[in-house]
């Protein structure tokens, strides 16, 4: 008999208490024998501060899933960062049925928020067709797309908190260990992922090199020094956005709550 196996594709930016959470409740629902964090690449065409290196990233999969109630059942693979890119699932899912499909079989794990917008993916009607899919919830994210074709885990755990809060909460310096492990929240201090001054700093080079898109780099470069109470420097970075592309909401929005904050001081 073939091993069951769910594939919980992600940034996994970083890992947090959530993620484990989830794929615990999976191993307790006897959904799968093995249940395997696949942490995704960098994207060439998005480079952002925001995304910490990949074997960072790795790592912190690693830490976490070792200190999971199941070590042996929840497990973390780095194949999606040894393949041809850009990343597909589908490419992933055509090499691991290739080399492992006589001994094991496939499912994949993802939030309502994917399934979503899954029509957009590469080949998802091969995917739908040859691979089950398990859909998870996710706070203002309803399930009616594919409905009738995946199977929705309505009693699966959901958190209210998500990756980006973790950044956000390192980037102003906050404590984060409700949301990450110990050995992860000391992770990302010791290496200094997420840092404001070294987040900063890469923006300004690439902004400097020409690098990626001008307005975007602006904006992330502006809500860091926002979130330093920068105000100054947020605002230049957001006026550039503006000059660039006068239609930017968020750059709009941004100065209008800095004048907001500006006035009441």
């Amino acid at each position: 008999m073939k091993s069951r196996v769910i594939l919980y594709f992600g940034s996994f930016n970083p890992v947090h208490r959530g993620h484990i959470a989830l794929a615990e409740w999976v191993v307790e629902q006897k959904l799968c024998d093995q249940i395997i964090l696949i942490v995704s690449p960098q994207n060439p065409h998005k480079q952002s501060t925001e995304l910490a290196p990949e074997f960072s990233r790795y790592e912190m999969c690693e830490m976490a899933c070792a200190e999971s109630k199941y070590p042996e059942q929840i497990k973390v693979s780095a194949i999606e960062l040894t393949l041809e890119r850009p990343s597909y699932t589908i490419n992933t899912l055509r090499y691991l049925k290739q080399n492992f499909g006589s001994a094991m079989e496939f499912s994949i794990l993802m939030g309502a928020d994917n399934i979503a917008k899954f029509d957009t993916w590469r080949n998802y009607e091969e995917i739908l067709a040859e691979y089950p899919i398990f859909v998870y919830p996710r706070r203002g994210y309803a399930v009616d797309k594919f409905a009738d074709r995946i199977t929705y885990l309505a009693d699966a755990p959901m958190f209210d908190y998500a990756a980006t809060d973790i950044r956000s909460a390192v980037a102003r310096r906050e404590p984060i260990d409700a949301m990450v492990t110990p050995s992860i929240a000391r992770y990302i201090l010791s290496n200094n992922i997420w840092s404001p001054t070294l987040s900063i700093a890469e923006l300004s080079r690439q902004i400097e090199e020409g690098e990626g898109n001008a307005a975007m780099l602006r904006i992330e470069r502006g809500a860091h020094y926002f979130r330093a109470k920068e105000f100054d420097r947020a605002i230049e970075d957001f006026r550039e956005v503006l000059r660039i592309d006068p239609s930017n909401a968020e750059a709009r929005n941004a100065l209008d709550m800095i004048e907001e904050i500006l006035k009441q001081q």
